[in-house]
């Protein structure tokens, strides 16, 4: 995010959503009354989260050199291996050879047909090892996607380079960067069900493994909206977060997309993890230039930075190096109103919101952009939100107080005007939710209230 309004790498998808909407069409809906609309009327939960976690989860899918892995955080990881493949890293020129095996899982039937299927994972993959995300759908009409790539990932960047893959489509849907979407929602065409593959990779000749303990997807189908309903204050409490401002990075290793001017993703899940305990070691501190302050801001910029996206925005990059610290599950989502982010801090899990605005829409924010990053850590007694915003000139500054209403309307709306005053897209309520491996019954209670197990 930069404090002018700029062009974002998203733009593309922004483009065909108001190409379809300038069209004349308007969205095609199954049942109107399920759908928040300019007309007020209240939306029952248009996502679908699904994931698979446990032991007999993993052991419900097809195994093709893999195994399950029992344990208090079970996981899928590489057994046998069925053979080797050449990589051939786009991103650095050069190719190896690596033993890898596959796991897929059953269909899963989305009881939301959806327009956008965003895929998140948790792993820990060692030096040696990496892993790849597909996904394969059926659509509405009963014809079935490619296998999509997801991503090709791994938390550190010694072996390959993690990486999105541009140019994937099939004329019905198209995958930019991280999101599988409908090329044109107002046809009716929706995703009904998909399933994902796993590849796990390694050196050949060694017994090294990735293993991962989650692995699912959101699929959602939000209505065009410029405005959604106002919802009604019920909580006034503050989480004690970090507070990491992403403008004392600026110009700091330029090589993640222009240094810190960019970092607000990577800020805001740092502010998040270390909420939760996570914290790096000196060792692992010790790349970064002793003269910079807040260096685990920095390492988070190396550490979810996509080669493809040349950005560090990538919302599953994020939660997956999230998950990469001890004992923490990171999900990416939607969710459907401020009630569901007072659900969550009213059980001490704050969450990162992405959304996109004019400077003239969020009073004392002092900027605009075509797509932020920041977290959501508690609400006034008047009912608004209280932010840790990273596009703040220092550490101290980044705890903001948003009008509720301002605020609620331009994370959740899915479509706006940008400074030029052209039609553009807004997020409609991602998020990104980071929570421990094992919550508590009450930190249970609310996940599941937002549609997150």
């Amino acid at each position: 995010m930069s404090r002018a309004e700029q062009p974002s790498r998203r733009t593309v998808l922004a483009a065909a959503v108001a190409a379809a909407v300038v069209s004349g069409a308007g969205p095609a809906v199954a049942d109107t009354a399920a759908h928040a609309t300019d007309s007020g009327r209240v939306p029952t939960r248009l996502v679908d989260n699904h994931a698979w976690t446990t032991y007999a989860d993993w052991r419900s899918g097809a195994a093709r050199g893999t195994r399950a892995v029992a344990g208090p955080r079970p996981g899928l990881a590489i057994g046998a291996a069925l053979g080797s493949v050449d990589y051939a890293d786009p991103h650095t020129g050069k190719t190896a050879t690596w033993e890898y095996a596959t796991w897929t899982s059953p269909v899963h039937k989305l009881s939301v047909p959806a327009t956008e299927t965003i895929a998140s994972w948790n792993a820990h993959t060692p030096a040696g090892t990496w892993l790849q995300i597909e996904l394969h759908g059926t659509y509405s009409d009963g014809t079935e996607t490619p296998w999509y790539v997801m991503g090709r990932w791994a938390a550190g960047d010694q072996d390959i380079k993690r990486t999105s893959v541009d140019d994937q489509t099939d004329g019905k849907s198209t995958i930019w960067t991280d999101t599988f979407a409908i090329d044109d929602a107002t046809t009716g065409l929706r995703l009904v069900s998909y399933r994902l593959r796993l590849t796990l990779y390694r050196k050949p000749g060694t017994k090294l493994t990735p293993t991962v303990w989650r692995l699912g997807a959101m699929g959602s189908d939000i209505p065009d909206r410029f405005t959604v309903p106002a919802s009604t204050p019920g909580l006034a409490q503050e989480l004690i977060v970090p507070r990491y401002s992403q403008e004392i990075h600026i110009g700091q290793y330029p090589e993640y997309d222009n240094g810190g001017e960019a970092w607000c993703s990577p800020t805001s899940s740092q502010m998040i993890i270390e909420y939760w305990g996570g914290r790096l070691t000196p060792e692992q501190l010790a790349w970064v230039d002793p003269t910079y302050a807040d260096p685990q801001v920095d390492n988070a910029a190396r550490f979810t930075y996509d080669y493809q996206y040349q950005g560090c925005g990538n919302w599953p990059f994020n939660a997956a190096y999230a998950a990469t610290y001890k004992n923490l599950q990171g999900v990416v989502t939607r969710l459907g109103s401020l009630t569901d982010l007072e659900t969550l801090i009213a059980a001490g899990i704050p969450a990162i919101t992405s959304q996109s605005f004019l400077s003239s829409e969020l009073t004392g924010a002092g900027y605009g952009t075509s797509g932020h990053l920041m977290t959501v850590i508690g609400f006034t007694a008047d009912g608004d939100v209280i932010a840790n915003d990273p596009n703040s000139l220092t550490d101290p500054a980044v705890r903001r107080v948003y009008k509720r209403r301002e605020w609620e309307n331009i994370w959740l709306r899915t479509k706006r005007y940008n400074a030029s005053g052209k039609l553009s897209s807004g997020t409609g309520g991602v998020c990104y939710l980071y929570f421990p491996a094992h919550p508590t019954a009450r930190q249970r209670k609310a996940l599941a209230a937002v549609g997150v197990r």
